[in-house]
């Protein structure tokens, strides 16, 4: 006995439903490709004013030699241990921690440095949906032609012309991504070179790219690059040398000042990130460079060895006393083992030298307030509201100013400060309740005021964003 087929409506009906199912699948699938911060939202992101001055000085001929200017470039850190780098829009590069652990030089930085420049000074972010348009339509054409098919009674051809198409738009889209990859390449080449940044570190770290695929067992084969979003590291590589050794660049000497700089930064970030016991074993006490010291530092204060800690920075400032980031380093360890008193005089110290570097001012509003002297109350406005004019996205500051202004009365200032902080800290409700408190006991029209507004509008914006994705 054999069970009767379904009519031939029905079964179309089914076979477009596989095909609804499939589409929307593709399109899923490529709305995840085109959107690469979109799993970003929860990145954790590294502050610190010695990494981000020193790769701000890195980026910034990169940027002169690409028309933008100096400064008109951020590097952000993200507190991520994998090999990587991107941008997000705008002008604002990221970058791993992961990646600057890998790194043996600032050149091999500056290498990436310049390729994600690339990608700024071309659009590509902006481009991506361009990419994913034209992936779309070749999958909206397969799936008419898929439609027809059916309706001709032919399920398993309109079955093979879905599958072929869906296959031809994802490697549209890869094609695409690759084309930007290696308009990247080129532009960043330009970029070193404009700028006589040799490209020896761009080489040396793609080398470790392929060597970290080999291990992997990534296939280096020909063929495969179709399925790939970025262009086989090998033929980068050939692409790159070629031009990069011809370059008057190529021999040129790495800056000096920035390695030593880059170095000390490298050891400081293992030493925050590693386990105390990981960084004593990589930086024995018998190295006593400056990087093994700073690391060692770090290293000891997690384990609550203060003057273990303390021993070390000391030694780092006898040999370099007017260094800020020693200095906040000592008032940090001091600060953080309950010796306030002790942690004023080196915080003032970084301060004064760093022009008041908001995230060390901030620190040094912090211990002014931590002595509960009254006293400081006026030092600790004075570089507090410096460090948010330099740095409104920084909610310590903004929620120790509020402490300042609720230590003096001043309750719709401290509510207003409170709104900073609550807004940029993911919390929109919070943010929207104490700025209309704050405005409507601020002088109507003075700057106060209006920023309470400001920040009012930007928490309804959040909200109505949350919603709208709920």
């Amino acid at each position: 006995m054999t069970r009767n087929p379904a009519p031939p409506s029905a079964r179309t009906d089914r076979i477009l439903a596989r095909w609804s199912a499939r589409m929307l699948a593709v399109l899923a699938a490529l709305a995840m490709t085109v959107q690469p911060v979109a799993a970003q939202g929860g990145m954790s992101i590294l502050r610190d004013a010695e990494t981000e001055q020193l790769l701000q000085d890195m980026v910034d001929p990169l940027a002169e030699a690409a028309g933008l200017g100096e400064g008109a470039v951020d590097v952000v850190l993200v507190n991520d241990n994998s090999i990587n780098a991107f941008v997000a829009g705008g002008q604002r590069i990221f970058v791993h921690s992961g990646l600057i652990n890998a790194a043996d030089s600032a050149n091999e930085v500056q290498g990436v440095l310049a390729h994600e420049m690339g990608h700024i000074t071309g659009g590509h972010v902006n481009r991506y949906s361009e990419g994913a348009g034209n992936a779309a339509k070749i999958s909206l054409l397969s799936m008419v032609l898929a439609a027809a098919a059916a309706l001709a009674g032919s399920g398993d051809a309109a079955m093979g012309v879905m599958a072929a198409g869906q296959q031809a738009a994802m490697g549209s889209f890869l094609s695409f991504s690759r084309v930007q990859e290696a308009s990247a390449d080129a532009a960043g080449a330009q970029f070193l070179s404009d700028a006589g940044i040799s490209g020896r570190g761009s080489l040396a770290f793609f080398e470790k790219l392929q060597n970290l695929e080999f291990r992997h067992g990534v296939s280096q084969a020909d063929d495969r690059e179709y399925s790939r979003t970025h262009p086989l590291t090998g033929n980068r590589l050939a692409r790159l040398r070629e031009g990069y050794e011809a370059d008057p660049a190529w021999n040129a000497p790495g800056d000096p000042e920035i390695e030593e700089r880059f170095q000390r930064v490298k050891a400081k970030l293992y030493g925050f990130l590693a386990p105390p016991e990981r960084t004593l074993t990589f930086f024995p006490e018998s190295m006593t460079s400056d990087p093994a010291r700073y690391a060692r530092a770090y290293a000891y204060h997690k384990e609550a060895r203060v003057e273990q800690s303390l021993d070390e920075v000391n030694a780092l400032l006898e040999h370099d006393p007017d260094n800020p980031y020693f200095l906040e380093l000592k008032g940090q360890v001091l600060l953080e083992s309950g010796r306030v008193d002790e942690a004023l005089d080196p915080l003032r110290g970084a301060t004064r030298l760093t022009n008041a570097n908001p995230l060390i001012a901030s620190m040094l509003g912090h211990a002014l307030l931590a002595t509960e002297d009254r006293s400081h109350l006026d030092e600790a406005e004075t570089v507090l509201r410096a460090a948010v004019g330099r740095d409104r996205e920084n909610p310590f500051a903004w929620y120790q100013l509020g402490m300042v202004y609720g230590m003096r009365g001043d309750i719709p200032r401290a509510r207003l400060a409170s709104a900073e902080q609550q807004i940029m800290s993911g919390n929109p409700q919070a943010a929207l309740v104490s700025a209309q408190s704050a405005e409507a006991a601020l002088p109507s029209g003075s700057a106060d005021w209006i920023r309470a507004q400001d920040v009012a509008m930007q928490a309804r914006a959040q909200l109505d964003e949350q919603r709208s994705r709920d």
